[in-house]
C-alpha cells in the first residue's frame, strides 16, 4: 500500500472512459504462483500421481504450521472435510448441530447426509459471522456440535463459543474455508476447534482448482480419520508398516487427493505471503477509497473487530435494499466490472426447510443481509489501474 489515495504508488481513482474500450474486470481470477509450473511436471514425472506421495506430505507440513500445529489431512474439498468430521462426530439421526444460516450449502450437507439436523443460528449485523448471543437458547438434549464459519476471515467469538461449548460438553467445528491467514486474538484461526475445515477452491487465496484439507486439534481423532479418508481401510497403517495388510475397517469413502494437485498446493503455499501482500493492498484500496463514499449512501463496509486479522478473503458492501444492491450489481456490469452477491439464507432453502430448523426467533438479520450483499473482485493478481477502475465504478453509483 502506498500513501494515502494510493495503491502501490498510483492514484486510486481514475477518469471515467468509454466501457466498450476497457477490458472486463471478473470477480476472480486464479493466481499462478512461481513454482507451480515445475510442481506440476515433477509430481506428473515421479512415476505415480496417486495421493498421499511427495507433494502431499510438503503441503500438509506448511499447512500445518499455518494453522497452529494441528495434524493435517489433505482432502478432494472442504466440502468433503466437512463429511469427514459429521462421520468423526459419530453422528445419529436425529442428533442436531448448531451453525449459521449464513453459509455455503456444504456446511449443512455434510451433516444432513449423517441424518443429523441442522439447527439455523442468526448472524450478527457486523461481522456477518453465527450471534454467539444466540447460540446457548438453541442447545437441546439432542446437540452434538456447533459448527462456526470465519465469513471473510474474519474470527467469530471463539472466547464465548468455546465456554458455551465446554459448558455443554459440546464439540466445535470450524468452518475456516475463508480463513487461512487469519488470527483471533493471536491465534491462527483453524486452531480452535477440536477439528477445522479448509478449502482451496479457486475462488481461495491458495488454491487448486478443487481441494480441501481437514485440520485434526484432537490428537485421538487422527487414527479414525485416517482410515474414514482412505476409504474405510488402514491403508495408511499398512504403508507404514504397522499391519501386514490393509482391510476394510470401518466406513469411509475416497476423500485423498492426487498428488498432481498437492504439487499445485504446495506452490501456492510457499508463496502465500505474497499472494496475502497483493490481496491486502486491494482491501485496503476498496476500503479507503469507497469510505466516504459509503457513509453518504448510508452502505455499510466491513467491520474488523479488535483481536482480528483478516486474511483479505473477499471484500463486500451492503447496500440499503434489494433494489440498490441489484442496480449496483448492473451499474458495475455495465462499466466492466463483475460483482456477485453471496450466500442465500439456508434456514428459508427449501432443503434447510426439509432437513433443518431455524431459531424459534428466525433469523431475520440473515434475511437483510442476504438481500443487501455486493462482493466486489478481489484477487492476487488485480493490478492498482484495475483496483482503481472498480472504485471508480462503485463511486459512480449514486445510492436512492
Amino acid at each position: 500500500m502506498g500513501e494515502a489515495g494510493t495503491l502501490g504508488g498510483r492514484p486510486l481513482f481514475t477518469a471515467r472512459v468509454n466501457s466498450n474500450d476497457l477490458k472486463t474486470i471478473p470477480f476472480n481470477r486464479t493466481h499462478l504462483s512461481p513454482n507451480e509450473l515445475g510442481y506440476l511436471t515433477e509430481a506428473v514425472g515421479q512415476g505415480s500421481t496417486s495421493g498421499d506421495g511427495p507433494f502431499t506430505g510438503r503441503a500438509s507440513a506448511l499447512l500445518g504450521t499455518m494453522v497452529g500445529g494441528g495434524r493435517t489431512l489433505l482432502t478432494t474439498s472442504c466440502t468433503h472435510a466437512l463429511e469427514m468430521s459429521a462421520i468423526l462426530l459419530d453422528l445419529r439421526p436425529g442428533d442436531e448441530v448448531i451453525m449459521p444460516s449464513f453459509t455455503f450449502v456444504s456446511t449443512a450437507n455434510a451433516f444432513a447426509m449423517r441424518g443429523a439436523v441442522p439447527v439455523f443460528v442468526d448472524c450478527r449485523p457486523d461481522t456477518l459471522n453465527v450471534d454467539e448471543r444466540l447460540i446457548e437458547a438453541e442447545i437441546t438434549p439432542r446437540t452434538k456440535a456447533v459448527v462456526v464459519v470465519h465469513y471473510a476471515g474474519v474470527a467469530c467469538e471463539m472466547e464465548e463459543i468455546g465456554r458455551i461449548a465446554r459448558r455443554h460438553g459440546l464439540a466445535v467445528i470450524e468452518d475456516n474455508a475463508h480463513g487461512l491467514g487469519g488470527l483471533y486474538r493471536g491465534r491462527p484461526l483453524g486452531s480452535f476447534g477440536c477439528m477445522a475445515t479448509q478449502s482451496f477452491h479457486a475462488t481461495k487465496n491458495v488454491q487448486c482448482g478443487e481441494g480441501g484439507a481437514l485440520v485434526l486439534n484432537d490428537a485421538g481423532l487422527v487414527a479414525r480419520a485416517e482410515v474414514i479418508r482412505e476409504k474405510g481401510t488402514n491403508r495408511s497403517q499398512f504403508f507404514r508398516g504397522q499391519v501386514d495388510k490393509y482391510r476394510w475397517v470401518d466406513i469411509g469413502s475416497s476423500y485423498l487427493p492426487s498428488d498432481v494437485l498437492a504439487a499445485q498446493l504446495t506452490a501456492q503455499l510457499e508463496a502465500f505471503g505474497a499472494i496475502q501482500s497483493r490481496r491486502q493492498a486491494v482491501w485496503s484500496a476498496y476500503h479507503e477509497g469507497l469510505a466516504d463514499w459509503a457513509t453518504a449512501g448510508e452502505v455499510s463496509q466491513p467491520v474488523i473487530p479488535d483481536g482480528c486479522v483478516h486474511p483479505a478473503h473477499l471484500y463486500y458492501l451492503l447496500l440499503p435494499d434489494l433494489d440498490n444492491r441489484q442496480a449496483l450489481i448492473a451499474h458495475l456490469a455495465a462499466r466492466g466490472v463483475q460483482a456477485t452477491f453471496h450466500y442465500q439464507p439456508l434456514h428459508a432453502a427449501p432443503a434447510g426447510e426439509r432437513y433443518g430448523r431455524a431459531a424459534a426467533e428466525g433469523c431475520p438479520v440473515t434475511e437483510r443481509i442476504a438481500d443487501r450483499l455486493v462482493r466486489l473482485p478481489l484477487f492476487a493478481d488485480l493490478d492498482a489501474a484495475d483496483a482503481a477502475r472498480v472504485i471508480d465504478a462503485v463511486r459512480s453509483y449514486e445510492v436512492v
